[in-house]
């Protein structure tokens, strides 16, 4: 299944959607080397990634069908819970479970393993908040430029 927008960072991590649809989504991630931590297995950062899209994508479920795929849905904030290490293939689950007109409330778990042997790795709630999408065409990276204020200065 295709992602409804192009998410350059997710694409580069590899995830996979596999469901999208009435307040819930799914996304699966094989995991690789260079997501690991030293101890071998998924870096944090990684499973909160997965968290994080898994449940922006179950709050925009709901508007799927309105033109252009309905509003986007930015991060406001997000509580993490790690449980397990991540190994192998991560599956990531998000649930809607409240919207207004502007914000949804919501929660993600990832898993590893199948069938008997699955195992939850890490559970998440988060707070998204709709917004309008923004044209993209024409927009370029551009450097950072930060403007000394004189700290370390004689």
């Amino acid at each position: 299944m295709d992602f409804p927008v192009h998410i350059p960072f997710v694409q580069h991590l590899g995830f996979e959607l596999l469901r999208f649809e009435g307040g819930e989504a799914e996304i699966a991630l094989d995991l690789r080397a260079e997501q690991c931590n030293s101890f071998l297995v998924a870096h944090g950062g990684v499973t909160m990634t997965l968290l994080d899209v898994v449940m922006a994508h179950a709050a925009r479920s709901v508007n799927r069908e309105l033109d252009g795929g309905g509003p986007g849905v930015v991060t406001i904030e997000m509580k993490t819970t790690f449980m397990r290490p991540g190994e192998g293939r991560l599956v990531g689950i998000g649930r809607l479970l409240h919207r207004t007109a502007t914000m949804a409330f919501v929660e993600g778990s990832v898993y590893t393993g199948e069938g008997e042997n699955r195992a939850l790795c890490a559970h998440a709630t988060g707070t998204f908040k709709f917004v309008r999408k923004l044209p993209t065409q024409g927009r370029e990276l551009k450097p950072l430029q930060r403007k000394l204020d004189g700290a370390g200065s004689d």
